[in-house]
Formats: C-alpha cells, sequence, structure tokens
C-alpha cells in the first residue's frame, strides 16, 4: 500500500475545510441524496461524500458503507484529491500498488472498484470526493464519468450554499445581538438624559423646580394665553440666619419653607426656588385678589409650619396683563416684595399696575 502524499497546499486547504464547519456534523438529507443519486447512475452499490481531514476520511453521507469515518493513510478519496482537475478511476484496488493490499481492499468493505470527483471550493482547495464504490471490478461509461463530474459539483455548491446560509445566519444574529445592545444603551442614555433634564430643572437642596424650569413653564403659559399670576417670596432676616445659626441650619430653614410651599402651591400652580433665599410662586387661573389671597395663605402657613426655625416670608404678586412678557410680569411682582420689605416684612404686596 502505497500512502498518499500530503497537498502541496495542505494548511491552507485545511483551513478552507475548517471555514466550511461540516466535519462531524448530523446527516443532512441533500447529500444523502446526491450520494444517492450517483450511486443509481454509476449502478454501484456504495457511494460516499467523503471530506479529507488532518489524519481521517469523514463521511458527510454514504450509502452502503457503516463507517462514519476512516484513517486517512487508508482513504482511496487522500489520492483523488492530489489531482483536483480530474476524476480518479481504480477499475480493481488489487492490481493497484497504491491500494492492493489497503485495509479497505483486503478487508470490509472489500473495495475492488473506485471512481471519486474532488469537491473543489471555487478557491481551488480539494476538500474531499463523490466517490462511488463496487467490491468488484468495473469501468465506467464516460456518461457515468461525467454525471459523476456533474454531481460533484452540484456537492461543491450544496457546501459553499451552506456555508455562506451558515455566515449569513451568524452576521444576523450577531446583528441582532449588537441591535439588543444598541437598544439597550439607548434606553440607558434616555434615562441617563432624562435625569440629566430633571437636575437640570430641579434645585438639589429643596427638590423643588430651579429657575430655569420655572422661567420655561412661564414663559409657555404666556404663549398659551393663560392667566397666570407670578408670586416673588422671600424668606426674612435670612442673612441672620446664616450669621447666627451657620449655613447648615440655613439650609435646613430653606428646605422647611420650601416644603410648606410645595404643600400649600403645588396643586394650584409651579412653586420654584429661584436663588438664594428667593422662591418663586406661578398660580394658575387666579385673578390679583384670588392669588393675593392664596399668597397669604402661604405667608400664615410658612410663620406656623417651620420646624427648625420660625421665620417669615415677604411675598409680592403681580398678575399677567395684554402684552405682558416673562421679564416684565417678573419685574411688577418683584417691585410688589420690595414694598412688601419696605413696609416692614412678614406681608403680602400686590402689584396694582
Amino acid at each position: 500500500m502505497i500512502k498518499p502524499s500530503t497537498p502541496d497546499n495542505e494548511s491552507e486547504r485545511l483551513a478552507a475545510l475548517q471555514r466550511y464547519a461540516i466535519l462531524d456534523t448530523p446527516p443532512e438529507t441533500a447529500f444523502d441524496d446526491l450520494v444517492a443519486i450517483a450511486g443509481a447512475i454509476c449502478a454501484t452499490p456504495m457511494s460516499t461524500v467523503s471530506l479529507i481531514d488532518t489524519d481521517r476520511q469523514w463521511f458527510k453521507g454514504r450509502r452502503g458503507i457503516e463507517a462514519e469515518q476512516t484513517p486517512r493513510d487508508h482513504a482511496f478519496c487522500a489520492h483523488a484529491i492530489l489531482e483536483p482537475e480530474k476524476v480518479m478511476v481504480v477499475p480493481d484496488a488489487r492490481d493497484d500498488a497504491r491500494f492492493s493490499d489497503n485495509p479497505l481492499v483486503t478487508g470490509n468493505p472489500n473495495i475492488r472498484f473506485y471512481a471519486g470527483a474532488p469537491l473543489v471550493t471555487p478557491d481551488g482547495y480539494a476538500l474531499g470526493t463523490l466517490c462511488v464504490l463496487d467490491d468488484e471490478p468495473r469501468e465506467l461509461a464516460p456518461y457515468q464519468v461525467r454525471a459523476l463530474e456533474a454531481l460533484s459539483r452540484q456537492v461543491s455548491h450544496l457546501l459553499e450554499l451552506r456555508r455562506v446560509s451558515r455566515e449569513l445566519n451568524h452576521q444576523l444574529t450577531e446583528r441582532n445581538w449588537y441591535e439588543q445592545q444598541l437598544k439597550r444603551y439607548q434606553q440607558e442614555l434616555e434615562a441617563q438624559n432624562a435625569d440629566l433634564t430633571e437636575q437640570t430643572r430641579t434645585d438639589a437642596l429643596t427638590g423643588l423646580a430651579n429657575r430655569r424650569a420655572f422661567n420655561v413653564a412661564l414663559e409657555q403659559a404666556l404663549q398659551a394665553g393663560r392667566e397666570v399670576a407670578v408670586a416673588v417670596v422671600d424668606v426674612d432676616h435670612f442673612k441672620v440666619v446664616n450669621d447666627v445659626h451657620g449655613h447648615a441650619t440655613g439650609d435646613e430653614v430653606l428646605r422647611d419653607v420650601a416644603g410648606v410651599l410645595r404643600a400649600t402651591g403645588a396643586a394650584s400652580g409651579l412653586v420654584a426656588r429661584y436663588g438664594g433665599e428667593e422662591f418663586v410662586w406661578l398660580i394658575y387661573d387666579r385673578a390679583l385678589a384670588d392669588a393675593a389671597l392664596q399668597c397669604e395663605y402661604l405667608r400664615q402657613a410658612v410663620a406656623h409650619a417651620t420646624q427648625t426655625l420660625a421665620v417669615t416670608v415677604s411675598v409680592g404678586v403681580a398678575v399677567a396683563q395684554d402684552g405682558d412678557s416673562a421679564e416684565r410680569l417678573f419685574a411688577r411682582a418683584d417691585q410688589a416684595l420690595y414694598a412688601a420689605k419696605r413696609g416692614g416684612r412678614n406681608r403680602v404686596v400686590a402689584s396694582e399696575d
């Protein structure tokens, strides 16, 4: 027996075989059908799709042969791939020095006749063969050789289609994974953006809306033509609180006042911390007298409900007039606040302008 030599491009050929990811896969009807057709056309009891691995011959499809694989050194197909451009025909293996004492000839399955058409990839690598075998010596007619060649091309096409399909499925799976990751990242980003947006509109100390959120809400209300009032609320003598009791206590006082403002005013408008000890209240759908009355309730609530220290507030309130801008309306409420302070603090002054 003459062992088959190794193709010059063996490492590249094996790499190509691995790309097809077909070794040791379950039987597939498409390959079994081509094996059966080849055996029928050539009138042989045995036929296979044989793939030549590093040290074995593995059958993707087989008919009339029990073994799933054989050693490469015993494989007729390992000789056939050395000349990928033609069908290798062995009329009688006992008369061929390469195979006369081959275990597959001297023992089961007692091969006498062999014909193998190489399975060649688009880039020219012979991976194995489509072969037909018999336990009796014989020859193939020219049409049978041509049919075997044609069927081997079909097996090669099937291998290629299988590879492409597998790679496409892999790409689709990866794409789906990346799309899921992208969706998750997008959701996380949206959540972070929402948090950032909330942070840019919320006062960190009191949890109330901040100046930016108030200005946006006031602009929107004026553009919509709603009847609105603006009340500016200032904690009386807050500098003294900080100087005497410290800034930590001052912060607690601001949180107390914010809590009263939230409880008193949130139902009828937007309460915000405008800066320092100054708060603002955007009151919806109230005439000036009603808005001033609401502010009076607020003033009394602060005087009685603050817990850290007993503090009072001064309030200036103004109602939007035709053609008022946000700046003009706020300025009139601010002027009313200063009038409340000049008048002795702890009071509400409504702007009549």
